[in-house]
């Protein structure tokens, strides 16, 4: 199965990720690097979560999931072990217009988690379709060593003349040369 790489706007999605544990804490993390506009619900949350719910003043339910729990919202992340569990959101998820997300089990996704850089408005990411999520991470840890230490510096000059120079043909030709050139001198 393949994953159609895209980037998704969060602002205006309502998250909610279910489970307590470490996965869970993992997924949160990840997501606390694009948005704080998430619901966590678990029966018991660990120490790590609860620090970092307080820290990002997120929202969170304990209880144990209940059909229904999902309806309102646009994403949903299944970190929990029960297997019974994700197959009943997965299903009943169906007859929502969300995207979900059931850690290790590709079939049930909509979308997975990709290993990603994230330096200011630098976003890498890598995937191999949930065929080796240790490969992903590798190639990942080897593009961020090679990333120039200026790249964001570049990235927010570039989006300066973006925002001030008029649209247009030139526009995207002295964009297009500025970027070029930088990669040269990378290579030097």
């Amino acid at each position: 199965m393949a994953y159609f790489p895209a980037f998704i706007q969060l602002d205006h999605k309502e998250i909610i990720l279910i489970g307590g544990g470490a996965i869970a804490q993992e997924k949160l993390e990840k997501l606390l690097d694009f948005t704080c506009k998430i619901t966590l619900l678990a029966k018991e949350f660990s120490p790590e979560i609860l620090k970092l719910i307080k820290q990002h003043n997120l929202n969170y339910i304990q209880k144990e999931y209940k059909k229904g729990d999902i309806k309102s919202y646009g994403v949903v992340i299944v970190a929990v072990d029960d297997i019974e569990v994700q197959k009943q959101i997965h299903k009943e998820s169906r007859n929502y217009n969300c995207l979900l997300n059931v850690v290790d089990l590709p079939e049930l996704c909509d979308f997975i988690f990709p290993s990603y850089i994230k330096n200011g408005d630098l976003t890498i990411a890598v995937s191999t379709s949930g065929a080796s999520p240790a490969m992903a991470k590798q190639l990942r840890l080897f593009i961020q060593s090679i990333l120039p230490k200026d790249i964001n510096s570049f990235l927010q000059e570039m989006r300066e003349y973006r925002k001030t120079l008029p649209k247009g043909k030139e526009r995207m030709r002295m964009l297009e040369e500025k970027a070029k050139n930088y990669i040269k001198g990378l290579q030097k």
